[in-house]
């Protein structure tokens, strides 16, 4: 199975989440990670979809399905090359003999320290999926007491921006590797 990174743009209303989402599971397919939030037009959002299917036809058909949706207005898969980043927040055991080392690790990957208590530590980092795996596992010897990340967001690298190409003209239209 190959993981595939999708950016879709959608009118900025109640319910397009859970349509997209249920439109998908219903399917049988499982999103990996969803991260939506407003772009620079208030009136529409971008979601990032990342799923793992096991053909180009099975995320053709996912593709043609959510372009069927109302509210979807573009859909493009996004290359390799894209910039991807997601976003965690590692509680972990800190005493103050290892609380040092922690540090220094999390400055390695240019994160940082953003809460301290007697025995524990918050940092926060942003990078790379595989950059905060990296890191993650780093840090796991000093016990991980609890962990939340962010859906992945991406952009394609250049010029060519997502909502400059949307219109309801480019719908039904999608841009699959």
């Amino acid at each position: 199975m190959k993981t595939h990174t999708l950016s879709v743009l959608v009118e900025n209303k109640p319910g397009v989440l859970a349509r997209i989402s249920g439109l998908v599971a219903r399917r049988g397919y499982n999103i990996d990670s969803l991260a939506v939030g407003p772009t620079e037009r208030p009136e529409l959002s971008r979601m990032t979809l990342q799923v793992r299917v096991e053909s180009p036809q099975v995320l053709e058909q996912i593709t043609k399905q959510l372009n069927k949706l109302v509210e979807v207005l573009k859909i493009i898969e996004l290359e390799d090359a894209a910039v991807r980043r997601e976003l965690v927040l590692i509680k972990l055991k800190a005493d103050p003999a290892t609380r040092s080392q922690i540090i220094e690790i999390v400055q390695l990957f240019r994160g940082k320290t953003v809460d301290v208590h007697n025995d524990s530590l918050v940092i926060e980092a942003t990078g790379s999926p595989d950059k905060l795996a990296a890191l993650l596992e780093m840090l796991r010897p000093y016990g991980v007491r609890e962990l939340v990340q962010s859906g992945l967001v991406a952009l394609g690298r250049g010029s060519k921006s997502l909502t400059e190409r949307s219109s309801k003209t480019d719908r039904g239209r999608s841009a699959t590797r």
